[in-house]
């Protein structure tokens, strides 16, 4: 078989050699529990914190501002319940939006059952959510606003350093989801004014199950598991340690790239929206056109099925996604896609191609030359396919 087209890293992308070699000492060498007071542990806790200022030193935050999780979906959660919890005196009133990541929008609705009031905001044509919308919706009791800096299907980027000030105005903690934008584009949490902030690994070349919650100083602190003094009392359970020093290897690098990331991603980004929509009849770029992620891609294909091109794609050794990794197998549209107006039918074939650095502009023309013939053999055999496209 030929050498796999991926062109799925928003679903996660590969760890990066230079992290695993970083990572493999911990394995075996320096394997110490870092709450240890013997050599081996204190040589194991100065590993964390290195690997904790790595990551506060990448978004500009203070190493004690940084907290390690399991993951995004972790952090999202830990965010809002901190954030309620320490907010709890002013009100139980919490607003996000309507495209958020599941991790986000779940434990919004879980909060609901505890007694809180949420306000899902809607998202226009882009995906782009309103500064207006979000000043219109804070009350007195409003604790706690969540948006995420991009959103992981459409890429869109929303205006978090605008929001964030209304935020700060009117008194209310503002987290952001920032998963997809780690690594992608700059993030530095002072200029934005954000109070939290999630990130996970696995999406800028680090290892998967790893995670990390910036959480400003000042802010009151509560437990996300209760047991040891890990992070500072607040989440207890021996340390990840290789995965921590993957995390700190992975954001560096990404950061120290990211010019060099920006630039080529947005070339082959706009080289394969440009040539889609010349080659395909009747499709949609959904998402905002340019203040999207560099390397998303995200179409609508009329009359087709997204899983049908998909496991045509697969075929030819191109592998994508119809959307979210973590919904993965639901037969429902994406919720996202919904919440930009489309309707069921279009939002059902929906095709997601998110570039990394690995791939090349060779890779972007076999995409533009196999896709056109997937989709129009497709639509050849589909009953709702019109006429003058057979």
């Amino acid at each position: 078989m030929s050498k796999v087209i991926y062109m799925d890293n928003a679903a996660t992308t590969a760890t990066r050699p230079e992290v695993l070699e970083a990572m493999l000492p911990y394995f075996t060498q320096t394997f110490g529990n870092p709450s240890s007071i013997h050599g081996v542990g204190r040589e194991a806790r100065k590993a964390v914190e290195a690997a904790r200022k790595q990551v506060a030193d990448a978004i500009g935050a203070e190493a004690r501002e940084v907290y390690f999780s399991a993951g995004g979906s972790e952090s999202d959660n830990w965010a809002i319940r901190l954030g309620c919890e320490a907010m709890q005196k002013k009100g139980k009133h919490i607003i996000t939006s309507a495209i958020e990541h599941h991790a986000v929008l779940h434990t919004c609705q879980a909060m609901e059952k505890e007694g809180y009031r949420v306000t899902y905001l809607p998202v226009d044509e882009f995906g782009m959510v309103s500064v207006s919308d979000v000043e219109a919706a804070i009350c007195d009791d409003t604790a706690l606003i969540t948006i995420m800096m991009a959103n992981n299907e459409i890429g869109t980027l929303q205006p978090i350093k605008e929001i964030a000030q209304i935020a700060k105005a009117k008194g209310v903690l503002f987290h952001t989801d920032a998963v997809q934008a780690i690594g992608a584009v700059p993030v530095n949490v002072k200029e934005l004014g954000v109070d939290m902030l999630s990130m996970s690994g696995h999406k800028f070349h680090g290892p998967k199950g790893i995670g990390a919650l910036y959480v400003r100083k000042g802010i009151k602190m509560s437990n996300l598991i209760h047991g040891g003094a890990q992070e500072r009392g607040f989440r207890a359970g021996t340390e990840n340690l290789p995965a921590i020093v993957g995390i700190g290897k992975a954001i560096e690098l990404a950061v120290a790239e990211l010019p060099a990331y920006t630039e080529k991603m947005t070339s082959l980004r706009d080289r394969l929206i440009d040539g889609l929509t010349e080659r395909i009849p009747e499709i949609r770029l959904n998402g905002h056109r340019t203040q999207r992620l560099p390397g998303n891609v995200n179409i609508s294909i009329r009359y087709l099925e997204g899983e049908s091109i998909l496991m045509r794609l697969d075929l030819a050794g191109i592998e994508a996604s119809s959307g979210s990794a973590c919904t993965s197998g639901s037969l429902d549209p994406s919720h996202v896609l919904l919440a930009i107006g489309l309707p069921h039918e279009i939002a059902h074939g929906s095709l997601r191609l998110s570039l990394g650095m690995e791939n090349t502009e060779e890779e972007v023309e076999t995409v533009l030359n196999e896709l056109p013939k997937i989709v129009e053999n497709l639509r050849a055999m589909s009953p709702l396919t019109p006429e003058y496209l057979r």
